[in-house]
C-alpha cells in the first residue's frame, strides 16, 4: 500500500503534529525531542517554506533562518529534554519514545479535533492521538523537518553551552557526536558529567 502524502493527511485530519529529536547518536548531552502542532488552514503557509527539510541537511545558519521563519509563523511547539541520565538509565530507544510521548502531551492540542500523529522513524509511541510513523520522515513532511529544526537548534545551543563549561572535549564543533577529536579527548580526559556512561567507548570496559 502507498505511503500516506502529508498533503493528504492535511486534508483528512484537522491538525497533524510533527515528531522529531536530536541527539539520539551522541555520546553526550541530553536528546531533544520537539512536537509540532499544525492546523490543516496553515499547511500552506507551512509548505511554502522552501528551505525547511530535514535539519541535517541544512547548515547552522540555514537552520536558524527557518527557526525564525517558524516563529514567526508563531506555530505551537513544545520540547522536551531527556537528560544523558535518563538514557543511562532505560536506553536511548526507550528515552527518545519517553520524550516524545512528553512532548506531544504538552501540546495544547483543540478539543473535539481531528488530530494525527506523525512520528520520524519507525517506533510508535505513546499517545492517545491515531499516529503515523514515517521513515526518513523530516525529508517527506514538512510538519516532521519543523520538529527536526526546534529540536537540532535547541539542542545545538545547549551543547554549545556546555563547551563554556568543558572546553577541552570541543562540544561547540560536534556537538556531542562521536567525532574523531570528540573520542580523542575523551581518552584523554576521560568522561565529563554530561558523558552518556553505557555508551561504547565512554568508559574503558564498554
Amino acid at each position: 500500500m502507498a505511503e500516506p502524502t502529508e498533503a493528504g493527511l492535511f486534508e483528512q485530519y484537522d491538525h497533524i503534529i510533527g515528531v522529531d529529536e536530536a541527539g539520539r547518536g551522541c555520546l553526550a548531552g541530553p536528546v531533544y525531542v520537539c512536537a509540532v502542532l499544525c492546523p490543516s488552514s496553515r499547511y500552506d503557509e507551512l509548505r511554502s517554506l522552501k528551505t525547511l527539510t530535514d535539519s541535517k541537511k541544512l547548515s547552522p545558519k540555514q537552520r536558524d533562518r527557518v527557526l525564525c521563519a517558524l516563529l514567526n509563523m508563531r506555530i505551537a511547539y513544545r520540547v522536551s529534554v531527556i537528560t544523558h541520565r535518563i538514557i543511562d538509565n532505560i536506553n536511548i530507544l526507550q528515552a527518545t519514545r519517553l520524550g516524545m510521548k512528553r512532548a506531544v502531551a504538552r501540546l495544547n492540542v483543540p478539543q473535539e479535533s481531528h488530530v494525527l500523529v506523525a512520528v520520524d522513524g519507525n517506533q510508535p509511541i505513546k499517545t492517545i492521538y491515531p499516529q503515523l510513523t514515517v521513515v526518513k520522515g523530516d525529508l517527506k513532511f514538512k510538519i516532521i523537518a519543523a520538529a527536526s529544526i526546534f529540536a537540532k537548534v535547541l539542542r545545538d545551543r545547549y551543547m554549545v553551552a556546555a563547551a563554556g563549561k568543558w572546553p577541552q572535549y570541543g562540544f561547540d564543533r560536534h556537538k556531542g557526536y562521536p567525532a574523531a577529536s570528540h573520542k580523542t579527548a575523551i581518552q584523554e580526559y576521560g568522561p565529563c558529567p554530561i558523558h552518556r556512561l553505557t555508551f561504547r567507548g565512554i568508559l574503558p570496559d564498554k
